[in-house]
């Protein structure tokens, strides 16, 4: 343990409400070491897309503070997720990245497994060697309509059957399973990953800095301060909300909201009207890609947006997707991995041109690792005090910062008052 249990459940108590997070939960080594063992050592975690392994043998890395992890394909197509640390002396089985193996082979003594976990060949261990005793650790994996899940706990916390019970009819028309990884874009940001996440939680911040983001999105979908100045442009939003919701609805699409962000298992999902042409996140409005999802035959279904707790956002449209997850690195770093899908069948310079399917949010990120960079440097004064979240606009922010720290606090043995 690199954390003192009794002194970060004090500094938990010291948490004003409706206030951002004293400085140490930003920069602490000790409160990072806490956060990688008792919330990402203890939750659903997202890692991926099914569509990231399509294939038999096809897998991919993760790597959570010192555990490593490898999502596979199986030759009964199942995904499955295991340590990717060899049974014999604990060598590296993979390195970080993607790729396709036919069976799983440590490159030190050549252990070599199967794609279900199981040891199925090795050399010099005797006649007596129980092969079915050294398969390889698995850890706990779920797919929530292609959106991959893991909990390295030995039990994983209540609430992801609940979860896919109440999102499956919301995604399950978009068909990720049949989409493709047109393209993948990391960033390192600079700031804590609760900054990143944060960030992401509200858009109080997206007039002044995202002008390609606010192109197809509403800002009023995201908090607003009623008043007369803007009350116009309001209610002219509720009433194309609410012509939308009717039209989603009369065609038996899920739109309404789901807010479930302060469960163990924490979520929230709503389906928004996007502007002008109301179809995708571009810079015109219209879908980017003309092979649209699923059996869709209509491109304006306006933006389904999909919140997990701890380390996810998704935007669902009807031409394509967009994923993001967020791993912290240390302290003061943060990867934040954001996968653009769209059909699989469609093609690259026919049916999409990547630069016009990807411009909105490569523009958006990069503006956002500079606003939580700043952030993350200012943290790091004397001067800085927690600060007062809006009420309007930032509410989303405070149920992320209060189911931390419950999460925090429950993993600690204690409670958050």
């Amino acid at each position: 343990m690199h954390y003192d249990a009794a002194r970060l459940s004090k500094l938990i108590a010291t948490r004003r409400p409706g206030y951002s997070l004293p400085a140490p939960f930003y920069l602490s080594d000790a409160v990072f070491h806490a956060d990688l063992e008792l919330i990402f050592g203890r939750h659903w975690i997202f890692i991926g897309v099914e569509p990231e392994a399509p294939e038999p043998g096809d897998y991919f890395t993760v790597e959570l503070g010192p555990a490593s992890i490898i999502a596979v394909r199986g030759e009964d197509m199942r995904m499955r997720a295991f340590h990717n640390v060899c049974r014999h002396r604990g060598s590296r089985l993979l390195a970080p990245g993607r790729g396709d193996v036919g069976n799983i082979v440590c490159p030190y003594h050549q252990w070599t497994y199967n794609l279900e976990g199981n040891l199925a060949h090795n050399e010099h261990m005797g006649e007596h060697f129980d092969r079915c005793a050294h398969g390889l650790r698995a850890v706990h994996l779920e797919s929530l309509a292609g959106l991959l899940f893991i909990c390295l706990a030995d039990t994983p916390p209540v609430g992801f059957a609940e979860m896919r019970a109440l999102m499956e009819p919301y995604l399950l028309p978009h068909d990720l399973a049949r989409c493709k990884v047109a393209h993948q874009v990391d960033i390192v940001e600079a700031a804590n990953w609760k900054l990143t996440m944060e960030n992401n939680r509200e858009c109080y911040h997206c007039r002044a800095n995202h002008p390609q983001l606010t192109v197809p999105l509403h800002e009023f979908g995201f908090g607003h301060q009623p008043g007369a100045d803007n009350q116009a442009k309001l209610d002219a939003f509720s009433e194309l909300l609410a012509s939308e919701h009717a039209r989603w609805q009369q065609a038996a699409l899920p739109c309404n909201e789901i807010e479930q962000l302060q469960a163990v298992t924490g979520f929230r999902t709503i389906r928004l009207p996007l502007a002008g042409a109301g179809e995708s996140h571009t810079l015109d409005t219209k879908a980017a890609s003309r092979k649209l999802l699923g059996e869709f035959s209509n491109a304006r279904l306006g933006g389904l947006s999909f919140w997990t707790q701890p380390n996810s956002w998704h935007h669902f449209m009807s031409d394509h997707i967009v994923s993001f997850s967020v791993v912290p690195l240390d302290a003061r770093s943060t990867l934040v991995r954001t996968r653009w899908l769209v059909h699989q069948d469609a093609v690259a310079g026919i049916d999409y041109d990547l630069e016009r399917l990807t411009a909105v949010w490569q523009a958006t990120n990069m503006q956002d690792k500079a606003l939580v960079e700043r952030a993350n440097e200012g943290i790091g004064s004397p001067a800085y005090q927690p600060g007062p979240f809006s009420p309007y606009t930032e509410g989303l922010v405070e149920k992320f910062c209060t189911w931390y720290l419950a999460r925090l606090a429950t993993g600690l043995g204690n409670e958050v008052q």
